[in-house]
């Protein structure tokens, strides 16, 4: 039986050779008809299509994918009939692919549309995390960071959820700093983020360095989506040669390009003052007004952010009760208690970092 490529769903050329079976090697499947999963998982990667469908589109449009639907059902019984395999998967289909895989067996472009308005294309529809380099690179096993992990910050973690819950409602949520000392959870703290609010469309993007220069690209992308970012910058510090900076100020204070709304920009630092500045950046006697102008320019960057939350450093007390915290009990008796001190004590200091460290060693 021949079948007719779809035109708008890109799918593996080895499907139409004679030996279609490698095509199913290429990424791991839900359980299940690896075909159907396989088929299905196209849909979400026509992001042009996709992109169309979430705004208007013509009527001849709705034919097309129509038709391409019915496309993929008949080549979809092909592949079934000429290799008919139960199962290849490995894991648990996430709810984008089930979704995917109804609209593939009997849905209309009215539905293909409905799928997009829910759960958006590839690689946000079915991934949770992303590193921003200048390129977009889905994180296959991200940190299974738990807020849980943290102890003696509650006021801290109270303030950033109900930011987080103002982005993910639709409302308008604050640039949000943390700052403090090191090794006190402010990356795990915001890394917790997406394993909490994955399942309401919480994505987290890492922001590299390298990354901020290209930063209007990445908002672009993501305009428009259904999926909530936060875009993470992590120990964030520069020098005032770097240019990032710059665009960085441009997402928090605004520039030419609109923010998108589904978009929240979260830092981390272990200072306040996120521009590195020596003497010979300070403007000398005589020295243009405008040269002071910029010094304050940079000074002023954390102040962009609307939200600032303080991680001070731990004490003896708070130590203990994180390192209680990573090994599961409600104290600690005397020689654990000796041995966690000892441990901070010959040189890695008293801090949520060094508690997990302490315990990690103790499993």
């Amino acid at each position: 039986m021949t079948v007719k490529p779809p035109r708008l769903f890109p799918l593996p050329q080895t499907l139409f050779a004679e030996d279609p079976l490698p095509a199913l090697l290429e990424r791991p499947l839900p359980h299940g008809d690896p075909w159907g999963w396989l088929l299905a998982r196209s849909l979400f990667e026509a992001e042009k299509l996709a992109r169309r469908l979430l705004g208007s589109y013509p009527a001849g449009l709705v034919r097309i994918v129509d038709e391409d639907l019915e496309r993929l059902r008949a080549l979809r019984e092909r592949l079934q009939k000429r290799e008919p395999l139960s199962d290849l998967g490995c894991r648990e289909a996430v709810p984008a692919e089930w979704a995917a895989l109804e609209v593939l067996e009997s849905g209309s472009a009215a539905d293909l549309a409905a799928l997009y308005r829910r759960h958006g294309f590839a690689p946000f529809s079915c991934q949770t995390a992303f590193v921003w380099s200048g390129r977009l690179e889905p994180v296959a096993r991200p940190d299974p960071a738990r807020l849980d992990e943290l102890v003696g910050y509650d006021a801290q973690l109270k303030k950033l959820l109900a930011n987080v819950g103002r982005l993910l409602e639709g409302k308008p949520a604050l640039p949000t700093l943390l700052y403090g000392a090191r090794g006190t959870g402010k990356s795990t703290a915001v890394k917790a983020l997406r394993a909490l609010y994955a399942d309401r469309g919480l994505r987290l993007v890492e922001v590299l360095p390298e990354g901020l220069l290209t930063l209007p690209g990445l908002l672009e992308r993501l305009r428009d989506l259904p999926q909530r970012f936060v875009l993470y910058v992590d120990d964030l510090s520069y020098d005032a040669a770097d240019r990032g900076w710059r665009q960085l100020k441009a997402l928090l204070d605004g520039a030419i390009w609109e923010t998108p709304t589904n978009v929240l920009l979260i830092a981390t630092s272990n200072r306040k003052n996120i521009l590195r500045e020596d003497w010979a950046d300070r403007p000398g006697p005589g020295a243009e007004p405008g040269a002071w102008d910029t010094l304050q320019e940079r000074l002023a960057l954390a102040d962009r952010f609307g939200l600032h939350l303080t991680f001070p450093p731990f004490d003896q007390k708070l130590y203990l009760a994180a390192v209680a915290r990573h090994l599961g009990r409600e104290e600690l008796d005397e020689k654990t208690r000796a041995a966690a001190l000892r441990f901070a004590l010959e040189g890695h200091g008293f801090s949520g970092r060094t508690a997990k460290q302490f315990a990690d060693s103790r499993r």
